[in-house]
């Protein structure tokens, strides 16, 4: 473990995890757009969850790169990537098992979003999070879990449709329980050295 604390804050670590990142992202807007094409004005921001995740995470790393913290974008970024990581998981695995088989492109999801949801929780001791950040974090999953299943935004799951008011009722408990685990692992945590 004490190796892998070592690689973590590594320039060339971090450049490869950054550009790993990016490209995720990237797709990730590319895989919304046709939703995003038909969404208003006003949800716009709110319907791309992971790829936003994954941007505010694309932030947390160049501040990395250049030795410096930006404790509402870790908030952010940790709360979301692991909270949307572990949702789109459980929505292709709920997927592959309601209308099997499950297909190359849900491996893909799955394990790209596990992997979202990792790299978050790997970096907690270098966070400089505090009440206030996590309060933003908080506030921000919780809103986006009115627009999506209040106002309907929510990422299409078209095999998923007659399940919506279970998953949304999961989805809450799994905001909250993102929004408790990051504050607990970045509680009092001293940083590690950059």
């Amino acid at each position: 473990m004490i190796y892998l604390y070592g690689i973590l804050k590594q320039r060339w670590f971090l450049t490869c995890l950054l550009i790993v990142n990016i490209i995720g992202t990237a797709y990730g807007y590319y895989w919304y757009k046709d939703q995003l094409a038909a969404t208003p004005l006003k949800f716009v921001l709110f319907v791309p969850d992971s790829p936003t995740a994954s941007l505010f995470f694309v932030f947390v790393l160049i501040a990395f790169l250049f030795g410096k913290n930006i404790p509402y974008i870790e908030a952010l970024a940790a709360v979301s990537l692991f909270k949307y990581g572990i949702w789109a998981v459980g929505m292709n695995i709920a997927g592959g098992l309601v209308a099997p088989p499950l297909y190359w492109e849900s491996y893909m999801l799955i394990f790209s979003h596990l992997g979202m949801a990792i790299e978050g929780l790997l970096y907690a001791s270098y966070y400089k999070i505090r009440l206030r950040h996590m309060a933003v974090a908080a506030l921000w999953v919780f809103h986006n879990e009115m627009i999506d299943y209040v106002y309907g935004m929510m990422p299409r799951y078209d095999i998923l449709a007659d399940h919506m008011q279970l998953i949304g009722y999961l989805t809450f408990w799994l905001s909250a329980f993102s929004v408790a685990l990051i504050y607990v692992l970045t509680r009092d945590v001293q940083p590690r050295g950059k």
